[in-house]
């Protein structure tokens, strides 16, 4: 037989499949690897040639308000709930509405009117609730758009829908799509960070997947890499007792070029992916500390992001952690807070949650600004859904008062990365209830916040079991009236 035939013969799918895949595998490490081994985190060599076009912003830190602030409340002001408060909402309001399992059965729905104090703030005459003072000292830095909607009613997949662009787990987050498209600026960081914190008070119960920062059908290098809120902010980054840097090098090499040799056999990404990770690890062994080090930051500056901005794991602590990643590199800071879900508490909790976030999250923006990169950083501020108009129990209970979820229209705010300062786009009706004009869908969203970055949604594409995939699914419209 001829030894060509029989060798085919011989040969394994595995051993075929691992072996097509050897360019690819190559190609892959290859994207990785620098005059200095690994230094920088390039674009994955397989994704399209980004950016499309030049972008505003460079990098994106999303400040994520779990559990859904109340935007009748906190930003769109609306006179008629004051004027109706304790009586029905009108039936052709909330007809034919889908709302959680807490009020879906509840037959009276009386109004109830803002529990905060409105005023117009800046040149741009923004409304915001005397809850968040610091904010409305920024007013005219802020885009709010007041007209976002969504398809969910509950926080995981409604979440799960803003940060990953499907309601149902398992697709790649924003930061994964953006450090799978991009890479990083940054040769000791991760170009995708999280960073949880809640209420002290744990008023809710909120929980923090993995699969709202996972990477997907993406390889997993472009997960997020999370920094814990006590403790080393990543475990096992520490060497062992007894361990030198230069002995945890020697390891290191020798681990890589093993797993280097299993590269050249099989060509799986997964295996680039070790390598990659171990060296990462190895680098912020180094940059991790100082990271976390504010010894450095001035009085006024630990002042402006209020009294928690020590205490690891606070909110406070991680907007001041998000600029210094800002200033690393980082391509995308996911922080996330919980605590805003006020079904029963609202006359108590929204005021202390505001407190607690408020000043933060203003000082971030200004901090940005001072230091010149709000510029090209967009800053997103914004729950997963609003609060309904009406009440969520009975009327003459005020200190059980609270608001259900709400997904048919509620506020978010942008900032800085190429977002028109100091407007406000669309409205939502007089109850604060449904879109009334320029509605702007979770996937219009997700399109403006790529376009932002100098991507074309519908361009930025990944094949999976057979056809492509995108962030926006195969809808979204970029916002243009917010582009400055």
């Amino acid at each position: 037989m001829n030894p060509l035939d029989a060798n085919r013969l011989h040969l394994t799918r595995r051993s075929l499949f691992g072996k097509t895949a050897l360019g690819i595998g190559g190609a892959a490490l290859g994207g990785l690897l620098t005059r200095e081994g690994f230094a920088m985190q390039q674009p994955d060599v397989m994704a399209p040639a980004l950016p499309h076009f030049v972008p505003k912003a460079k990098r994106v830190i999303y400040l994520l308000q779990n559990g859904a602030p109340s935007h009748v409340d906190l930003y769109d002001h609306k006179p008629m709930l004051k004027k109706m408060h304790s009586t029905q909402i009108p039936d052709s309001i909330v007809a034919g509405k889908r709302f959680s399992t807490m009020t879906g059965g509840q037959t009276a729905r009386p109004v109830l009117g803002e529990i905060s104090n409105f005023s117009r703030h800046g040149h741009s005459g923004a409304t915001v609730s005397d809850f968040l003072p610091h904010t409305a000292a920024i007013a005219d830095e802020l885009c709010f758009i007041k007209s976002l909607h969504t398809t969910q009613v509950n926080h995981a997949p409604a979440v799960t829908f803003f940060m990953t662009g499907s309601e149902q787990a398992g697709r790649p987050a924003i930061g994964s799509w953006l450090s799978y498209g991009l890479g990083s600026d940054s040769e000791d960081m991760p170009a995708f960070v999280v960073m949880t914190s809640r209420d002290k008070e744990a008023s809710c119960g909120q929980i923090f997947y993995d699969f709202y920062w996972g990477s997907g059908f993406l390889p997993s290098k472009y997960q997020g890499v999370k920094f814990r809120g006590s403790g080393d902010p990543v475990l096992y980054l520490s060497n062992p007792d007894g361990m030198s840097r230069a002995v945890k090098r020697t390891i290191l090499d020798g681990i890589a070029g093993l797993n280097e040799m299993k590269l050249q056999d099989f060509g799986d990404p997964e295996i680039a992916t070790r390598i990659a990770q171990y060296e990462m690890a190895y680098k912020m062994q180094t940059s991790v500390p100082e990271l976390t080090d504010f010894s450095d930051e001035p009085q006024h500056i630990l002042d402006m992001y209020g009294p928690d901005v020590k205490r690891q794991g606070s909110y406070a602590y991680n907007c001041l952690m998000a600029r210094r990643l800002a200033e690393r590199g980082v391509r995308f800071v996911q922080l996330m807070h919980a605590g805003w879900d006020q079904h029963r508490n609202l006359n108590t909790q929204l005021k202390i949650q505001c407190t607690d976030t408020d000043a933060p999250s203003a000082a971030l923006v200004k901090d940005l600004k001072q230091r010149g990169l709000l510029e090209d950083t967009l800053v997103i501020w914004g729950g997963e859904f609003g609060r309904t108009p009406f009440l969520q129990g009975k009327i003459e209970d005020t200190k059980q008062w609270g608001r259900d979820h709400h997904p048919y229209a509620f506020t978010i705010w942008m900032a800085g990365g190429g977002v028109k300062p100091g407007m406000t786009y669309g409205e939502s009706d007089e109850f604060g209830f449904s879109v009334a004009k320029d509605g702007v869908h979770v996937h219009d969203f997700q399109a403006t916040l790529m376009h932002l970055l100098g991507i074309d949604h519908e361009r930025f594409t990944f094949r999976f079991q057979g056809r492509q995939f995108r962030l926006t699914d195969v809808h979204g419209s970029v916002v243009k009236p917010v582009l400055a």
